[in-house]
């Protein structure tokens, strides 16, 4: 019983002893975290609220409020670690011999990151474009430090890595502002020619996203056994790409019922041979 008494006083001791001697540091240590933290994002937004009055490539942006927020978090790690006694320039050492390692580990971060800067600096796209890249479609909602976030057109969010994406071909549909919507359509050959083309171009009139002062075109694409193909092309503006394309579908489709346009209808030839 003795024998306890005394482990625990000793114990009591040794936990007194260290808190008078590290105690006041810890908690120093710990409120300087959490005011560091609080700090850290006020000043990203602060910075954030600057960039958009100062009309900052918005681009840019997102780039810059990562970086910065990751140099003040080290810089906050080192205040800590001055605050419990800790040797800050054997702290560097060491986090410079670490980052060394992790540097070797993660390679692919780092062409990711390299691919970021690459994209920022030459800007292939922009935020709010509508890009096709690594087999995905959709508008670049934010351009990050290690990849981009793209949203596609069923509102899914897509993450893809820089690197791959700053070495492959990338399509930008909004470069240009407008694009061509191109569509084949087959009908009969038993139908009219011109009775055919009068058709399809009532359904283009009838597009509400088909510019006004672009010529759209109506072509006989191919002549078939019992068929013709149509090439349709309508012009429109880079956001409305989709729109107009499930819109001619449907109004082509209406149109042909309406005018008697008919769709091929296969034919079989049999020969009577004695």
């Amino acid at each position: 019983m003795e024998q306890a008494q005394t482990n625990a006083q000793r114990i009591y001791d040794q936990v007194l002893t260290f808190a008078t001697l590290y105690g006041g540091r810890i908690l120093l240590a710990i409120l300087t975290l959490i005011i560091g933290l609080w700090v850290i994002g006020w000043i990203t937004k602060l910075l954030s609220s600057v960039m958009t009055k100062r009309h900052v490539d918005r681009d840019v942006q997102p780039f810059l409020l990562s970086l910065v927020n990751a140099i003040l978090r080290v810089l906050l790690l080192l205040s800590i670690a001055s605050t419990l006694g800790v040797e800050t320039t054997s702290f560097v050492a060491i986090i410079g011999a670490a980052g060394l390692a992790v540097g070797l580990a993660l390679q692919g971060s780092l062409a990711n990151f390299a691919g970021g800067v690459l994209i920022l600096t030459f800007k292939p796209f922009r935020v709010g474009d509508l890009i096709s890249a690594q087999g995905f479609t959709g508008n670049v909602e934010a351009i990050r430090i290690f990849d981009t976030i793209l949203i596609t057109l069923d509102n899914k969010t897509i993450i893809l890595p820089n690197g791959p994406l700053s070495t492959a071909s990338i399509t930008n549909i909004s470069t240009r502002g407008t694009i061509r919507v191109d569509q084949v359509y087959s009908v009969g050959s038993q139908n009219d020619l011109d009775a055919t083309k009068a058709s399809i171009q009532k359904a283009v009139d009838s597009c509400p996203y088909a510019l006004k002062d672009r010529t759209h075109d109506i072509l006989i694409a191919k002549l078939n056994a019992n068929s013709r193909d149509y090439d349709v092309r309508v012009w429109t503006k880079s956001e409305t790409y989709w729109d107009t394309y499930y819109y001619m579908l449907e109004s082509i489709a209406r149109q042909f019922a309406k005018d008697g346009i008919e769709a091929p209808k296969p034919k079989m030839f049999i020969t009577n041979e004695e």
